[in-house]
């Protein structure tokens, strides 16, 4: 398929291991079993236009291509998803890989009045423009899950991205909904990891936020939309978790991406919504394309008979397919 033509939605080749029996086996499973080995990094810290800080870790092979890889909600740099990739954009695709730690999430605190949430795209640019500061030709992007929403919602704002092409994996392209979602009873122990995590980074937040609450009422959030309603919004001028959820959503970016774009979200990913699935607002778009296998669960999609995960083949083979 051409890609000056109408993006048709794709078919998958997913099969997911027969071993991994249901979405949550598969969601779960990379997550606390995959080793990835062979991946050294060199990480560099660049300050921000508001005397912040974001840990950069590079893996080289002497190209002068990247790939910038983002990582999804309370994840890192280290996570085996962003290590994997790492390595096939080194090894497969012969390409240096950039993965970067959003605020707050490098092991280290950020020292502003500000986390990371899911628009964050003025860090991202940061991230682009230095990695174009250094000589690169092409830059290419991969997201997940959070991650990929912040990277459709940069593409989707900027008429030009200088971003050559971009695959973004678990999208929750629609946040309201896929926080509804999160908070289903299916969905518990998820939230509830999510949920201390970001607890947890709050509390140790030091110098106290302004306007901080106490942590006891810090502890009484019972769900990530509350973090989103009394800390994440107001903190990063929102009015509210609902603003904040519709005026970051990448939903409502993709119209207007003018770059080649592959998302991947898999049917019975547990943290989708149905609003995640827009194929009729993809069916004619010239440059999203849109591929929605039956299995992969949330940032899984593992393949036991390759040293790669089927997330990799597949970014690795549309990424070269772009200029």
């Amino acid at each position: 398929m051409g890609f000056n033509e109408p993006a048709l939605l794709l078919k998958s080749s997913y099969k997911k291991p027969g071993i991994l029996f249901n979405r949550h086996i598969e969601t779960i499973y990379p997550a606390l079993f995959r080793k990835v080995e062979g991946v050294n990094t060199i990480r560099e810290r660049i300050n921000t236009p508001d005397n912040d800080f974001l840990d950069l870790d590079w893996s080289r092979v002497g190209s002068k291509d990247l790939v910038i890889i983002s990582h999804g909600l309370e994840g890192n740099s280290e996570k085996a998803y962003m290590r994997g990739m790492i390595k096939a954009v080194n090894l497969k695709l012969e390409k240096d890989a950039l993965a970067w730690n959003y605020r707050g999430c490098s092991g280290e605190q950020n020292l502003t009045n500000r986390f990371y949430h899911s628009g964050a795209t003025d860090d991202l640019e940061l991230v682009v423009n230095h990695a174009l500061s250094n000589g690169y030709q092409t830059v290419q992007l991969i997201g997940f899950s959070l991650g990929g929403n912040l990277t459709l919602k940069y593409l989707g704002e900027r008429e030009k991205s200088n971003i050559s092409g971009a695959v973004v994996f678990s999208v929750p392209l629609d946040l309201e909904e896929s926080s509804n979602k999160l908070m289903e009873w299916f969905n518990y122990l998820y939230s509830k990891r999510f949920l201390n995590s970001l607890k947890s980074k709050f509390k140790q937040k030091n110098p106290p936020l302004p306007n901080a609450i106490s942590a006891s009422e810090i502890d009484n959030l019972k769900h990530v939309f509350h973090f989103d309603e009394v800390i994440t919004a107001p903190l990063h001028g929102f009015k509210d978790a609902k603003h904040y959820y519709r005026e970051c959503s990448s939903l409502f970016f993709l119209p207007d991406i003018t770059d080649p774009v592959l998302i991947v979200n898999a049917k019975n990913d547990p943290f989708l919504s149905d609003t995640c699935f827009p194929y009729e607002l993809l069916r004619d778009h010239p440059n999203v394309f849109f591929e929605s296998p039956e299995k992969g669960g949330h940032c899984g999609f593992a393949e036991f008979k390759s040293a790669y995960f089927w997330s990799e083949h597949r970014a690795m083979e549309f990424l070269s397919k772009v200029p």
